[in-house]
């Protein structure tokens, strides 16, 4: 007898640790969280058993750029599992990574290549970050061990990579175990000081950065930075400006420039690479989520040829003896490649630009409402405050918010009071018009209940 769809719920609760989620909050109650058993997916929208729909209007999370059970992404699948499903990439390689490769070292006119890969985000950071310091320890200069990040940054969840995360509900409880950053000014264009534009945020902070460098620069091997939004903190939105200015202070001071783009890349604000908004390019770039089209894990970072030759040499500890089982693999490779495709074929960049224009004249009614502040918006992603005085109701405005949202057929995920909106990018007008109305009557329903 087939599982009736309930079975599936009371099953995962019994069976799986789901991330990110304090699993009280699926218990049946006031302020529960729903969990959905997802059957399968179509272009933009989500499909319980029950044959209910959920437009995924956060990409399941930040991941999914062309929608699901994309028939270009799929045959490129298909094609490729009759053909090589996996390789160990020590000592031997094969097409997908190989063009994969060359396809991105070219879209960043060469400046970066030699991407190592992994499988997560947070991997990817790791790998930044010991290729920094290694890097700096084969040049010479073994006091380079320093780290610095963003106030409110987020960078992943293993242990390295939560070091360099300034958000305390992930890294508090970890404290003991973490090697401890230095942590600057948020360019946040949110605090802008009364008179202020965030030009002159983007300039405060990078002073803060300066300061810094100059009693501190001979121990900091890198800054890490997520340009331009800082996506986990509540979407915090910067102006390209920071990015200008601290690559200058990296080249004066002999620091490295990591770009943490897992969120950010890949077309999400407004150019493939976020930091092309600027005209600079980092000395490590680390890429995941939408890189294979939210098919498959993968992640990799780009690095500048002077890093790769420090760790040239006849002498095995000098190579960056780093390695994960399914480094390159080459279906998660070959996704991504159809990904770069469809960016080519669908002219997506400037698609998108006219998707962002109607999405955001769409939402302009919720963006005055007199609950909301901070309306802001860059590229495909936009994001609110909510104003909600009561802290009890504010402590529970998120799980709230996600429920009411799936009642109205929407998948929406606020950060705290933050709601934001990350689309993949195929939404009709229709599905742009529909999710700006209805996120607009799920934000006056939960405020007003």
């Amino acid at each position: 007898m087939a599982d009736m769809p309930q079975d599936w719920v009371a099953r995962s609760l019994r069976s799986v640790w789901h991330p990110c989620t304090q699993m009280q909050h699926h218990a049946h109650g006031e302020n529960s969280v729903p969990l959905i058993p997802v059957s399968h997916g179509r272009g933009a929208w989500l499909y319980d058993h029950e044959g209910k729909r959920y437009l995924d209007a956060i990409s399941s999370w930040w991941v999914n750029l062309f929608g699901h059970a994309n028939p270009v992404i799929n045959a490129a699948l298909k094609d490729q599992l009759d053909r090589l499903e996996h390789a160990m990439l020590a000592g031997f390689t094969h097409e997908p990574v190989v063009r994969l490769s060359e396809q991105l070292s070219e879209m960043t006119g060469k400046v970066l290549g030699h991407a190592f890969y992994a499988s997560d985000g947070a991997s990817a950071v790791e790998i930044a970050l010991k290729m920094s310091f290694h890097a700096w320890r084969n040049a010479g200069l073994a006091n380079k061990q320093e780290f610095v990040c963003l106030q409110g940054s987020y960078h992943g969840e293993t242990i390295g990579a939560l070091a360099v995360t300034d958000v305390a509900l992930f890294k508090d409880a970890y404290g003991p175990l973490l090697r401890a950053a230095r942590v600057v000014t948020s360019p946040d264009a949110r605090n802008a000081q009364e008179g202020e534009s965030a030009q002159d945020v983007a300039r405060r902070a990078a002073a803060d950065v300066e300061k810094l460098f100059e009693e501190r620069a001979g121990h900091i091997a890198a800054i890490i930075i997520e340009p331009l939004v800082q996506c986990a903190t509540g979407m915090a939105m910067h102006d390209p400006l920071y990015l200008t200015l601290v690559r200058e202070l990296c080249d004066r001071f002999q620091v490295h420039m990591i770009l943490d783009e897992i969120a950010v890349g890949c077309g999400r604000t407004g150019t493939f690479f976020a930091c092309e908004q600027a005209a600079i390019w980092p000395d490590f770039l680390c890429l995941s989520k939408g890189i294979s089209g939210g098919y498959l894990p993968l992640s990799l970072v780009l690095t500048r040829d002077e890093v790769y030759q420090a760790f040239y040499s006849a002498d095995v500890t000098r190579g960056f003896l780093h390695s994960h089982s399914y480094t390159g693999n080459p279906l998660a490779c070959r996704a991504a490649l159809a990904t770069l495709q469809i960016f080519k074929d669908d002219d997506v960049l400037n698609r998108n630009r006219a998707r962002a224009t109607r999405l955001t004249t769409a939402l302009a009614p919720l963006a005055e409402h007199e609950r909301v502040r901070n309306f802001r918006q860059r590229g495909m992603i936009w994001a609110f405050d909510a104003v909600e005085p009561d802290a009890a109701r504010a402590a529970t405005f998120s799980r709230r918010f996600f429920a009411s949202a799936l009642e109205n057929e929407l998948l929406l995920r606020p950060i705290g009071r933050t709601v934001y909106l990350m689309p993949p990018y195929i939404l009709s007008d229709e599905e742009s018009d529909g999710l700006a109305e209805r996120t607009r009557a799920v934000f006056d329903t939960v405020i007003a209940s």
